[in-house]
C-alpha cells in the first residue's frame, strides 16, 4: 500500500470510542481523492500491553531489573500467573465479544485482587443500582486499573489510560522539560507504541504522517513518534494538528520544535492539511500554506496565505471510520457516574451539528477562537443523511453529537427527521439550559432516541451566572432539567467553582442548590470543575476587569493558554474541592441529602443563605404554556379508535365520541364531542402521512373551520391535555 497520508491519535485518548479528529479528517480528504490511512495508536498499544505476551514481558522485565517493589506492586507480582492467565479473557469481554464471563467475574476468586478492590466496601451499596453486566464491568475495570497502578510504580511513572506523560503537555510554557524527557531512553511503554507505529508505517506506506494532538495527554507520545519517525524514515514529512495546538502554540516560536515535526497546523484541519499534501507532492510553493508554522531559515515562521479559503462546514463530508478496528475498543466503567459511563462504555459515532457555539459569549470560554467564535450549522436533513451513511458503514446506531452546544431548534428539526425516516438511534449530546426546552421539546427529543444531555450550570448563582454572560438563570436551569428529566432524558451538568470574585458564602450557596436538584431528582450526574484562566476567554483576555492579577504576563516559546492567577481578594478556591466532590458522589447516588453542609468541609464555611425548599417552589410554579402560531405539530402515536357514543338526558340526545388511544406504554380512553373527535381523528390521519411539518396556527384554523368552535378552549381542555401528555406535541 502507498498513501499520501496516514493519520494517527497518538496515546492515549479513550479506551471506548475513536476519537474524532482523523475521522472527521479522513471523511473530508475522500472527497478529495487522496489516499489516505488512519490509526488509534493509544488502542493498538493498550491492546498489546493488556495480553498474555504484553504483561509476560512486563513481569519479565521487572524480575530480570530486580525493581524494589511496593506492598501492593509486589502482590500483584506475586500473582502474575493469574494475572497473565486471565487477561485475554478479561479484554475480550470488555471488547463485548465474551459477556457469559460476567458470571465468572462477579463470583468471588476468578480475578486477581489488589489495591483498588479495596473501594468495595464503599461502593457495594451503589452497586444496587448496576446491572450485573455492569458490575462484571466494574470490576475488570479495578482490575486493569490494578495494573496500570503497577505500570506506574515500576516501569513507567507517566503512563495512564486516558492520557500518558500529561504533566508534560500541561501549562508547558517552555519546551525545555519534554524536550529534556525526549532525550532520555524510551521507556517499556514508548517500545511498544514505536513497534505498533513501525507496523502502521510497513503497512501504510506514507508520503506524510499526520498526528492529531487533542490533549496534554497525547502530545509526549506524538513528539516521541515523531521523532522515530525522523531518524528511521527520513524521507516522510511529518505534521500536527488538534486541540492542544489550536489552544496552546499559537503563539510558538522554538525552533527546537521543528526537529521532530515539519508542520503544525491551526484551528479547522481541512484546507491546511490539502494545502500541506498538495505542497508534499510540489504541486504548491511553501508560501500557499493555510495556517501553519513551520522552520525557515532556523526561524519558527507562521504562514496563513489568505488567497486559501476555508471550507464550508457544510462541505466537510462525511466522517469516515474505515480501517479503525471498532470490534477492538475497550468498554470500562470507572467510577458509578451515569454520564462518565457514557464517555467510557460502549462505542459512538461522533457527529457535529453545527461548528462553533451559536451562543458564544461566556467569559470563562476560548471564544476568540474559531473553533468556538465561527458558528456555522448545517441542515437537519445532512446530519440525519450523515447518521444514516454511519450506520451503514460502523454498523452502530449510537451517537455523540460532540457540539460545544447543540442549537434547541436544530436538535428539534434532527429530531423532527429521524422520526420522519423511522430511523432507530441512539444520541447524546451537550446543550446550554435554553428556556426553549419545553417539556413537549424534551419528549420530542425522547422519542428520537435522545437519552441523555450535558450542560453548564456552572456556578449556581444567578450574580455569577450574569458575570460569566452565561445567559441563563438557576431558576431556568431546575425547569429545563426538571422538562428533560420528566421525558426520561438524563441530565449531567458541569458545575464550576473559584470564578473570579466568587465568595465562600457564593460556593456554598451554590452546592446548596445542587443539593436540592439532586434531592428533587432533577439532576443525575454532575462534576465539578475548578476554574482555569485561559489566554483566549474575556477574563484571560481583560484579567483587571474581573479582580484578578494575572501572573503569566511573558508569552512563553511552546506552550501558552493557562494562565497562572491569584484573586485580589486573596480568597484560596483549592480548599473547597474536598467537600464539594465529597458531597456530589454522594448526592449522585441519592444519599447525604440530609447532611449539614458543614459535615463536607474540614474547615468553616459559612451557613448557606438559599432557602431549604427554593428550587422545589420554582417548580411549583404553575405557568401558563402558550403556544406561537409557527410552532410545529407532532403526533406520536397510533391512529386512535373512534366510538360514537348516544346519551340522552332530560330529552335531549347527545352524541359524543370516544377516542381510545394506545401507546407503547400506556392505554388513554378520552371523550370528545362528536364533530371535535371526528376532527380529531382525521387530522392525526394528516399529520402522519404530510411530508411537510404542520403549524400549530394551521392546526387552529383547521379545527375552527371545521367544527366552528373556539380552538383555545379545545386546545386547553382537561381531555385534551390528557392526550398532549401521552402524544400530541407542540414543538
Amino acid at each position: 500500500m502507498k498513501s499520501d497520508l496516514l493519520l494517527i491519535t497518538p496515546p492515549f485518548t479513550q479506551l471506548n470510542t475513536p476519537y474524532p479528529g482523523t475521522v472527521y479528517l479522513k471523511g473530508f480528504l475522500n472527497n478529495l481523492n487522496y489516499i489516505t490511512f488512519q490509526a488509534d495508536l493509544g488502542l493498538d498499544v493498550i491492546l498489546q500491553l493488556f495480553s498474555k505476551k504484553g504483561l509476560s514481558d512486563l513481569f519479565q522485565l521487572i524480575e530480570d531489573s530486580q525493581i524494589e517493589l511496593g506492598e501492593n506492586s509486589y502482590r500483584i507480582y506475586t500473582l502474575r500467573e493469574d494475572y497473565i492467565h486471565s487477561i485475554d479473557h478479561v479484554i475480550r469481554f470488555l471488547q463485548g465479544k465474551n459477556s457469559t464471563l460476567a458470571d465468572s467475574i462477579v463470583q468471588d476468586g476468578y480475578l486477581p485482587e489488589a489495591s483498588r478492590f479495596a473501594e468495595l466496601d464503599d461502593l457495594d451499596w451503589a452497586f444496587g443500582s448496576m446491572s450485573f453486566q455492569d458490575k462484571a464491568k466494574h470490576l475488570a475495570t479495578l482490575y486493569l486499573e490494578d495494573l496500570s497502578d503497577f505500570i506506574i510504580e515500576t516501569v513507567d511513572e507517566n503512563f495512564g489510560f486516558s492520557r500518558y506523560a500529561e504533566r508534560l503537555g500541561r501549562s508547558a510554557n517552555s519546551f525545555d522539560e519534554l524536550y529534556g524527557e525526549l532525550q532520555k531512553d524510551i521507556t517499556f511503554i514508548d517500545r511498544i507504541t514505536l513497534s505498533e507505529l513501525e507496523k502502521l508505517i510497513q503497512h501504510t506506506n506514507p508520503k506524510m504522517v499526520g498526528f492529531s494532538v487533542p490533549f496534554p495527554g497525547n502530545l509526549y507520545s506524538a513528539f516521541r513518534c515523531a521523532q522515530y519517525i525522523k531518524k528511521n524514515h527520513p524521507q516522510i514529512k511529518i505534521s500536527m494538528g488538534g486541540g492542544f495546538p489550536n489552544t496552546e502554540l499559537r503563539s510558538l516560536s522554538d525552533p527546537r520544535v521543528f526537529e521532530f515535526f515539519d508542520f503544525i497546523t491551526l484551528d479547522d484541519g481541512e484546507a491546511p492539511v490539502e494545502q500541506l499534501l498538495k505542497l508534499n507532492n510540489q504541486e504548491i510553493e511553501i508560501s500557499e500554506l493555510k495556517r501553519t508554522f513551520t522552520l525557515i531559515d532556523n526561524k519558527v515562521e507562521y504562514i496563513n496565505n489568505p488567497l486559501v479559503k476555508d471550507y464550508k462546514f457544510s462541505e466537510v463530508g462525511t466522517p469516515d471510520y474505515t480501517d479503525l478496528n471498532l470490534d477492538q475498543y475497550i468498554s470500562v466503567i470507572e467510577v458509578i457516574n451515569p454520564m462518565h459511563r457514557l464517555w467510557s462504555d460502549g462505542r459512538w459515532n461522533k457527529l457535529t451539528m453545527a461548528h462553533g457555539c451559536y451562543w458564544g459569549k461566556c467569559t470563562f470560554c476560548d471564544i476568540s477562537l474559531d473553533y468556538i467564535k465561527v458558528y456555522e450549522p448545517i441542515a437537519a436533513k445532512q446530519i440525519v443523511d450523515k447518521m444514516e451513511e454511519l450506520i451503514v458503514t460502523t454498523n452502530n446506531t449510537g451517537f455523540h453529537f460532540v457540539d460545544e452546544a447543540a442549537p434547541p431548534a436544530l436538535m428539534r428539526e434532527v429530531a423532527l427527521e429521524i422520526l420522519r425516516r423511522k430511523l432507530t438511534v441512539t444520541w447524546w449530546t451537550n446543550i446550554r439550559f435554553e428556556k426553549s426546552f419545553t417539556l413537549d421539546l424534551c419528549r420530542l427529543l425522547k422519542a428520537s432516541g435522545c437519552i441523555a444531555v450535558s450542560g453548564g450550570l456552572e456556578v449556581a448563582s444567578d450574580r455569577l451566572l450574569k458575570l460569566i454572560d452565561k445567559g441563563v438563570t438557576v431558576d431556568q436551569v431546575a425547569v429545563v432539567n426538571r422538562n428533560f428529566t420528566e421525558a426520561g432524558i438524563m441530565v449531567h451538568a458541569y458545575l464550576m467553582y473559584g470564578f473570579p470574585t466568587q465568595t465562600k458564602q457564593e460556593t456554598i450557596d451554590s452546592l446548596e442548590m445542587v443539593r436540592q436538584m439532586f434531592e428533587l431528582g432533577i439532576l443525575q450526574s454532575g462534576f465539578w470543575h475548578q476554574f482555569a484562566m485561559t489566554s483566549h476567554s474575556p477574563v484571560g483576555l481583560d484579567p483587571e476587569k474581573f479582580n484578578v492579577i494575572n501572573h503569566s504576563t511573558e508569552i512563553g516559546t511552546f506552550a501558552n493558554n493557562d494562565m497562572v492567577h491569584e484573586e485580589k481578594t486573596g480568597l484560596d478556591h483549592n480548599q473547597f474541592s474536598f467537600g464539594l466532590n465529597k458531597s456530589l458522589f454522594n448526592y449522585m447516588h441519592g444519599v447525604g441529602f440530609e447532611i449539614p453542609l458543614q459535615e463536607w468541609f474540614d474547615m468553616k464555611v459559612p451557613k448557606t443563605s438559599v432557602q431549604s425548599n427554593h428550587i422545589e417552589s420554582i417548580l411549583n410554579q404553575d405557568l401558563f404554556v402558550s403556544h406561537k402560531p409557527t410552532q410545529k405539530v407532532v403526533w406520536l402515536g397510533g391512529i386512535p379508535t373512534l366510538e360514537i357514543r348516544t346519551k340522552t338526558k332530560k330529552g335531549r340526545t347527545f352524541e359524543n365520541a370516544v377516542l381510545t388511544f394506545h401507546t407503547k406504554s400506556n392505554y388513554l380512553e378520552v371523550m370528545l364531542e362528536k364533530e371535535e373527535g371526528e376532527w380529531l381523528i382525521d387530522f392525526i390521519k394528516e399529520l402522519k402521512t404530510s411530508d411537510k411539518p404542520i403549524s400549530y396556527q394551521k392546526m387552529k384554523q383547521s379545527f375552527e373551520e371545521t367544527t366552528n368552535s373556539d380552538f383555545e378552549v379545545f386546545i386547553y381542555s382537561k381531555a385534551v391535555n390528557q392526550i398532549k401528555e401521552e402524544a400530541l406535541l407542540i414543538v
